[in-house]
């Protein structure tokens, strides 16, 4: 099978390979949020809804590359962007850019921790600094995230979706029944109450 993933050399997307190569010993993700470097344009890169990276249409089936990516990856106002260094590129991001894949929870109430894995590895802790939000989905349906870092979020996998709200309980918030969760000394609204009752 060929690597779909052609290095045309001097292209952006072997440039950004290089300086991301250079640094490969580094533990923990770079200092993102600390570079401005030139804005260079749109790569034809995609992070599909079921965080599947693709790159010229076809998808990345190398992890590492992939895991290597999301290092340099950061959320600026107007765009999802790789960036290095000397080089910032956009990229397509079509729901949140991870996937929280696996969970673990322990303790019950106020005192339950949750912490999740990513599809690319990272590993975060549900609290203050890693806030859960939830959506509503085009079927009315609830669509949990966990902040991973910077403005990056994980959509929580529908599978681990179900287990995380059947852990919901009822609260009141600002004078407010609220449906939500407690988690590392923090409560997450899901929905008002009574929104909930009336469906």
């Amino acid at each position: 099978m060929t690597d779909p993933l052609p290095l045309t050399p001097g292209s952006a997307l072997a440039r950004l390979t290089e300086a991301l190569g250079s640094d490969s010993k580094r533990k923990g993700p770079p200092p993102v949020e600390r570079w401005n470097p030139a804005y260079c344009g749109e790569l034809d890169m995609r992070i599909a809804a079921d965080g599947t990276w693709h790159y010229m249409g076809s998808p990345i089936n190398r992890p590492a590359l992939v895991k290597l990516f999301a290092t340099v990856l950061r959320k600026d106002p107007e765009r999802y962007v790789l960036v290095t260094p000397v080089e910032r590129v956009g990229i397509t991001v079509e729901d949140a850019p991870f996937l929280a894949v696996e969970m673990a929870v322990e303790g019950e109430g106020e005192s339950r921790q949750i912490a999740f894995r990513t599809n690319v590895d990272d590993l975060v802790q549900v609290g203050p600094d890693h806030p859960l939000r939830f959506e509503q989905d085009a079927n009315g349906g609830i669509k949990p995230y966990v902040k991973v870092r910077g403005e990056l979020w994980a959509l929580v996998t529908r599978s681990l979706a179900l287990d995380l709200i059947a852990m919901g309980e009822e609260k009141t918030v600002d004078g407010v029944a609220t449906f939500g969760m407690s988690a590392g000394g923090a409560f997450f609204s899901i929905a008002p109450a009574s929104e909930l009752g009336a469906a």
